[in-house]
């Protein structure tokens, strides 16, 4: 008795080592997804957790995806991908978590990080731009895994895309940027009326009229980005408007019929867009 069931024992631990390499399948869905079809989704968990800064290791970490099919010895390009969510720490890293597996599943590396945000002890301008950079400093030591750090590309949406400008602008070791319905002018930006546009002046503590120091600091459309910055955007997002993507002196990439959260669905036309794009940047 005690042999089968070491055996039937044995058979369960295979089959699940088994099915958590099944690649997660997205079908193919219609255009302009609500934030609620992206959570639902499925997705494989992350190959490690690595925590970058030690003011609170709950919130200064990433999650490191590695490609499910690579050759022996072969090194992955690696996508840094920063979430988004208007600042705020009601929305975390995980809505993410099944696009960070879809880029794992097409290929790319995936280091995910999570942030202290608006809500959080020590979140909001600038501790949470600091993060950003503590987790970008972090990148060499990550060396044990197989990673060409000579193909990074920093991506982020939203929220994540307006620290990925910023971020990017400094970290001349990226190959690219890529801002994904980024917010570009924050300072244009919080002036607005919608959800998130209201988030910006609690995130930079104060309004633009009391805080111009900080609004400029913080304010792509006033830096010298890097060099190859591509920007994504979709023409009915009603988040980050596409007016948005026209401030900065670049001429940005435009997805018809697309949303704002359609590029972290997987299943989208402008997701394989953004695939295109990697593809583009980090496989020439």
């Amino acid at each position: 008795m005690n042999r089968i069931f070491a055996v039937l024992s044995c058979l369960c631990i295979n089959f699940f080592a088994y099915a958590s390499e099944v690649p997660v399948n997205y079908p193919a869905t219609e255009s302009n997804v609500s934030y609620q079809q992206v959570t639902a989704l499925g997705f494989r968990p992350a190959d490690a957790r690595l925590v970058y800064a030690d003011d609170n290791p709950e919130l200064q970490y990433g999650l490191l995806w590695l490609p499910a099919e690579s050759q022996q010895g072969e090194k992955a390009p690696l996508v840094v991908l920063i979430h988004g969510g208007c600042w705020l720490n009601v929305f975390d890293i995980q809505h993410t978590w099944p696009m960070s597996t879809a880029l794992a599943q097409a290929g790319y590396a995936v280091w995910s990080l999570e942030y202290r945000r608006t809500g959080d002890p020590g979140g909001g301008w600038p501790g949470t731009f600091e993060d950003i950079k503590s987790g970008l400093s972090y990148l060499p030591k990550l060396g044990d895994y197989p990673l060409d750090l000579e193909r990074v590309a920093i991506a982020g949406h939203s929220a994540g895309g307006h620290l990925a400008l910023l971020a990017g602008s400094g970290f001349e070791e990226a190959t690219a940027v890529v801002g994904l319905a980024a917010i570009t002018d924050i300072i244009e930006y919080s002036k607005g009326g919608n959800s998130c546009q209201t988030a910006a002046p609690p995130f930079m503590g104060g309004t633009y009229e009391q805080k111009p120091e900080a609004y400029a600091a913080a304010n792509p459309a006033g830096k010298s980005l890097h060099p190859n910055t591509v920007l994504l955007q979709g023409d009915l997002d009603n988040i980050v408007p596409l007016h948005q993507s026209s401030l900065l002196e670049i001429t940005p990439r435009v997805q018809e019929g697309a949303g704002h959260f359609d590029w972290v669905h997987p299943g989208t036309v402008a997701f394989q867009r953004l695939l295109d794009n990697l593809d583009e940047i980090l496989n020439p």
